[in-house]
């Protein structure tokens, strides 16, 4: 069910996509060579405890998941780019880590992710997480009322194909609201002109996320974390967007 929201309760979701993008941010500058993804995890469950927040992971229990989900943050390295299950694993030179994080504050939910590169980066591995977010610039750029869900996954389609990666559409973006997954569903590949036309009041998760060579995945044996099937890099970029009169807003900056 797609459910329009007040422009008082698109309010109420940017004090949750502030929060996000503060937990993000801080996560990002503490992922260095040496730190092991379970100190990330903590500290963002210590954010969500002192924040009184609601960990939308927590217990998620998806028919694709090997549920329940127990942590409140996803973090995927290198080939993993979606889902990443924390797990005891110490951060190298050179790692791609991708953090996608999703809280409810007073019943409202926001969803973000990015990706950083630890300690060294590689000239290709910075062109394929640029990738990501100019695309989830174009996307955020069409996402105005009128316009159609399929103009915002052809812009994401676009940048993708620009730097000749491969497009995955079994997980895209989402509405999300009152709960992480809501309608409708956001694909990273589509035709512009089609499909529902954006009204003010919706609010959705613009998350693409591409693979080197493959738009295959495969899942770890943890029954979470998905990785690209050849082994190649990945990266994510996400922003909560809400559909406005005046034009897109993004709920998940800080």
């Amino acid at each position: 069910m797609i459910e329009l929201k007040t422009p008082a309760e698109i309010d109420k979701m940017r004090v949750t996509g502030a929060f996000v993008a503060e937990v993000l941010a801080e996560v990002g500058d503490m992922a260095k060579v040496g730190v092991n993804l379970m100190d990330l995890e903590h500290h963002a469950r210590r954010r969500v405890e002192e924040r009184g927040a609601q960990s939308c992971y927590w217990d998620y229990s998806p028919s694709f998941g090997e549920g329940p989900f127990r942590n409140v943050i996803c973090l995927s390295v290198n080939d993993a780019v979606l889902h990443g299950l924390p797990h005891d694993y110490v951060l190298r030179d050179g790692d791609v880590l991708t953090a996608d994080f999703a809280v409810s504050i007073d019943g409202w939910v926001a969803d973000a992710a990015r990706t950083v590169i630890v300690g060294a980066e590689e000239e290709e591995d910075r062109r394929l997480v640029r990738s990501t977010e100019e695309a989830l610039r174009a996307a955020i750029d069409v996402a105005e009322p009128g316009n159609r869900l399929g103009d915002i996954s052809a812009a994401i389609e676009a940048v993708a194909t620009d730097y000749g990666y491969p497009v995955n559409t079994e997980f895209g973006g989402h509405g999300l609201g009152r709960t992480m997954h809501e309608g409708p569903h956001v694909s990273n590949r589509g035709k512009p002109g089609r499909g529902m036309k954006l009204q003010p009041g919706l609010t959705i998760a613009i998350e693409p996320w591409f693979a080197r060579t493959t738009a295959r995945i495969v899942t770890d044996p943890d029954g979470w974390t998905l990785r690209s099937a050849d082994g190649s890099n990945t990266a994510h970029s996400e922003h909560t967007v809400a559909i406005t009169s005046s034009g897109p807003r993004i709920l998940t900056l800080p």
